[in-house]
């Protein structure tokens, strides 16, 4: 008899440790999400009353949350400050929900950030301008949303970079020659938006450079002829924008591009310090 008391206490002893155990900050921020997103109506909603490791999307390591994928799940609200808090996340997908407000500037604390998914949103304001706090940073998606201002300066300096994704929002400014410290970039995809000035001839030293999607703009000047060094395009699209001249042959002519599209839109546009308003010619 007393060993199988032992032996229902050692079980009792050990079941907690089956349960993750992560910190309370973390909860809480998780806790928040919840709430701030109508959580009671999501597709696949948490039972706040369980263990995390059994809450749909959330992964749990060395008890900590290193993945937050809710994706598609009719997330409907705004993004708390207090996902910060997820110290150790390094995948973050909120796409395709309906989440609102401004991305928190606070997300940038979260240095082991490799990827941050939160495209077919309703999301405005400015992309955080401290982005390039996060040096391990592989992929920025934030696509179809309703973001505005520049491109952060900071984002030049995140290195491990491979994707920008940010089509299809209300962003303006240039593109600075910085771009070229983004040596492992494969994909960049910034049409429809309203950037404006000259492509700067550096992005011919993005040598991984496998996507360059520049198309329903206020680009102008010239196609820089440095495009031709980028041996492993596949996708050039530059239609739409306000360039003059031709596109070079070297450049139609590069080994793996498959999808060109260079066809002009020309469009009248006034630039200030701050705004851009763009007109369709007449």
């Amino acid at each position: 008899m007393k060993k199988i008391a032992l032996i229902i206490l050692f079980f009792l002893t050990i079941a907690p440790l089956s349960y993750s155990q992560i910190s309370d900050s973390e909860k809480n921020a998780l806790v928040d999400l919840y709430k701030s997103t109508n959580g009671d109506n999501w597709n696949n909603s948490w039972d706040l009353n369980k263990d995390v490791n059994s809450w749909h999307g959330i992964t749990v390591e060395n008890n900590t949350v290193t993945e937050l994928n809710l994706s598609m799940n009719n997330l409907d609200g705004y993004l708390p400050n207090s996902i910060g808090n997820l110290k150790s996340l390094q995948n973050l997908n909120l796409g395709f929900n309906k989440i609102n407000g401004t991305i928190p500037n606070q997300i940038t604390r979260i240095t082991s950030l490799v990827s941050i998914k939160l495209f077919m949103n309703q999301l405005e304001g400015e992309i955080p301008s401290n982005i390039g706090n996060l040096v391990n940073l592989k992929e920025l998606v934030l696509f179809n949303n309703l973001l505005s201002g520049y491109l952060p300066t900071s984002i030049y300096s995140i290195e491990n970079l491979k994707t920008i994704h940010v089509s299809s929002n209300n962003l303006t400014g240039t593109l600075s020659s910085e771009i070229e410290n983004l040596t492992k970039l494969e994909t960049l995809s910034i049409f429809d938006n309203s950037l404006y000035g000259n492509i700067p001839s550096t992005i011919g030293n993005l040598f991984n450079l496998k996507e360059l999607t520049l198309a329903n703009n206020l680009f102008e000047g010239e196609v820089p002829n440095e495009l031709n060094k980028l041996i492993k395009l596949e996708t050039l699209l530059l239609n739409n924008n306000r360039f003059i001249g031709s596109i070079s042959e070297s450049i139609k002519n590069l080994p793996k591009l498959v999808n060109l599209d260079f066809e002009n839109n020309p469009r009248e546009v006034e630039i200030s310090t701050s705004t851009v308003t763009a007109n369709l010619a007449q």
